[in-house]
């Protein structure tokens, strides 16, 4: 196998055009063969392999710098930087990354997981190469979806005026170019790659500026003609109109070309960007026909594509859907936004049952926050879905277009708290905190399926700013024979006795369900409180707990700092001293990539850790110990 002689970049330039023929089809194998087992990010690394390939033909890693937007199509290059052994523990804990990271290698030069940063921090870098005097490439790759982000925009905007080389590769799986500008639109690229070409360009209007009086007019004049016949052929004119020299598009699957494209690229003196073709899926039947259900994807069988552990129960996701749809027949003001996350956020069946009432604005979370808050401001009642560590993106927008003016937008968090295999950049362990902080807003979390339900019903009727947060995977279905009312700021009381308190929101509370179990086993009376509010918290409750209670506990799956926790320590304190308040929450730290109950066990919020440091802290017993003689 040609792909076993593959350790570095100088491996891949010995190899002649069958052998890379040969290389995209092993690395395509050992790709799905690998993800089926480790899960992962499939359809967008096989629709790169040829590209990679060919830049690490055209470029020489590490030296040259290449930063991939989001980075969640960058397996190959981890391959074929000499990391093909690591695949094994891919996301796994303490095993590679899922995305770029600098600590893994030398090789990956910025740390990617969210979008439409990769031209901001490949310009970032082509600067300081400048100010430091140095003459290593940049490219930046980003593909078609992350080019809506606006921030995309802004980079392109200040790459225009780069008057040294950048390379910016734009990965197109999903538009197309109609056919008959595509042969025209090849052999226009040719040209203005061609080095002559740009050196003509170059002189001719330095020659003509030269020219007494006329000369500038006459420059000006000729660009006017040059860009209103490219407008007529050439597709990259908003690039061209930026300053920013547009090649393509190039076919993304034929090696050859594409590493020409880049080794002309890099005679450019200023910004260059190289339209590039793929297909999504590429060489995976399944993958191809449904790109978007293998986007990311857990362990499944390779013949047939289907999961290797099939749901049993609805997710949280899945139960927010179908609600989201009920509540959505009866009142034709609701309307759902999302950011390019329709499968990922469960608004899909929405989408096909009100497509008039449905936005998906693409990768763009300021946008659809906004675009919320005029829609609330003149009587629609408009949900963002959005993953929590995605809505970080719009957090000016939650505070000055909707909180500022108090308008009835609902915000539901899906992948709230810990997310497990996507690490550090997704991990939903934020939002309590920064959302919390902002004036107007109201912030509740549900116990199980059935409060996510009231929840929504509660939201839509509340008549301001409110978020919803729920954790990824299975909705929880135990408590269900406790389903008080939910009413603005009031906890709800489970399982009131005395001495210790557990009061816990969110996903947390089954955790504090099985700790109290434990606690009774060993004739502790304990007191189980679902927190449900995080803003404003339930004061009353505290009060009430204070009257026969010696300790509160309180647990999320959110960072302590600004938390649920510190909330309730902070009304405890100044109103009841003489209460103990212990929080359970996730370290002032990022979190990196795992499974989900390794990563709690890690980070002490199971409910063997808790219970060992209830005892420690609450009875000074050693249930270490005590565990060890069960």
């Amino acid at each position: 196998m040609i792909l076993e002689r593959i350790n570095g970049p100088e491996d891949v330039k010995k190899l002649n055009q069958n052998q890379l023929i040969r290389l995209s089809e092993e690395i395509r194998e050992f790709l799905i063969e690998k993800i089926s087992v480790t899960g992962g990010h499939l359809a967008s690394n096989l629709g790169v392999v040829e590209l990679t390939i060919a830049m690490y033909r055209a470029f020489n890693f590490p030296e040259d710098k290449v930063i991939w937007d989001v980075g969640h199509q960058s397996y190959t290059h981890k391959i074929l930087s000499g990391r093909k052994s690591d695949f094994d523990n891919l996301r796994q804990y303490g095993g590679m990354s899922g995305f770029p990271k600098r600590s893994e290698s030398r090789f990956d030069a910025f740390d990617t997981g969210h979008s439409s940063t990769s031209i901001s921090a490949g310009l970032g870098i082509a600067q300081a190469r400048d100010l430091q005097k140095e003459q290593y490439k940049v490219i930046s790759v980003i593909g078609d979806g992350a080019l809506t982000g606006g921030m995309a925009y802004e980079a392109l905007n200040n790459a225009g005026r780069m008057k040294t080389n950048f390379i910016i590769v734009l990965n197109d799986n999903n538009m197309s170019i109609s056919e008959n500008v595509g042969g025209i639109s090849t052999y226009l690229s040719s040209i203005r790659a061609d080095e002559g070409y740009n050196l003509l360009k170059k002189n001719v209007s330095q020659s003509l500026s030269a020219i007494p009086v006329l000369g500038d007019s006459m420059v000006h004049a000729l660009l006017r003609t040059k860009n209103s016949i490219k407008q007529l052929f050439v597709p990259g004119m908003l690039f061209e109109n930026m300053g920013i020299t547009y090649l393509g598009p190039v076919d993304g699957h034929d090696v050859k070309r594409l590493e020409h494209i880049f080794r002309e690229a890099q005679k450019i003196d200023h910004s260059v960007l190289i339209h590039v073709m793929t297909k999504k899926g590429k060489g995976y039947a399944p993958a191809e026909k449904n790109p978007a259900a293998f986007h990311g994807v857990g362990p499944f069988e390779i013949e047939t594509g289907l999961p290797k552990a099939p749901k049993k129960y609805p997710s949280y996701t899945d139960v927010f859907s179908e609600e989201i749809c009920r509540m959505a027949e009866k009142d034709r003001k609701i309307v759902a936004i999302t950011a390019a996350m329709p499968d990922g956020t469960g608004l899909s069946e929405f989408a096909k049952r009100f497509p008039k009432r449905f936005f998906d604005v693409g990768i763009a979370e300021q946008h659809a926050v906004t675009s919320a808050a005029g829609m609330a401001s003149v009587g629609l009642k408009p949900v963002v879905c959005v993953y929590s560590s995605f809505l970080q993106r719009g957090f000016d927008q939650i505070v000055h277009d909707v909180c500022l003016q108090n308008l009835p937008v609902v915000f539901c968090l899906d992948r709230a708290g810990l997310v497990g295999a996507d690490g550090e950049t997704h991990q939903g362990i934020f939002d309590l905190s920064y959302l919390s902080l902002i004036p107007h807003m109201t912030v509740m979390a549900p116990k199980n399926l059935w409060e996510l339900r009231s929840m929504l019903h509660f939201a839509m009727e509340l008549g301001r700013p409110v978020a919803v947060r729920y954790p990824r995977g299975e909705a929880y279905r135990g408590l269900e024979e406790y389903h008080q009312p939910v009413e603005y700021g009031r906890a709800e009381m489970l399982i009131e006795e005395s001495e210790t308190a557990l009061c816990a929101v969110g996903s947390m509370v089954s955790c504090a369900e099985h700790i109290r179990e434990k606690l009774k086993a060993k004739g502790h009376p304990c007191t189980l409180v679902n927190g449900r509010f995080v803003k404003p918290i339930d004061t009353d409750m505290i009060d009430r707990l204070a009257k026969n209670h010696r300790t509160i506990v309180t647990l999320e799956e959110n960072v302590l700092r600004g938390g649920f926790g510190e909330r309730v320590t902070d009304y405890a304190h100044k109103h009841h001293p003489e209460i103990k308040v212990i929080n359970i929450a996730l370290p002032d730290d990022y979190v990196e990539h795992g499974n989900v109950s390794v990563l709690r066990s890690m980070l002490g919020i199971d409910s063997d850790s808790i219970l060992e440091r209830i005892n420690r802290e609450v009875y000074g017993a050693d249930y270490s110990s005590e565990k060890g003689n069960e």
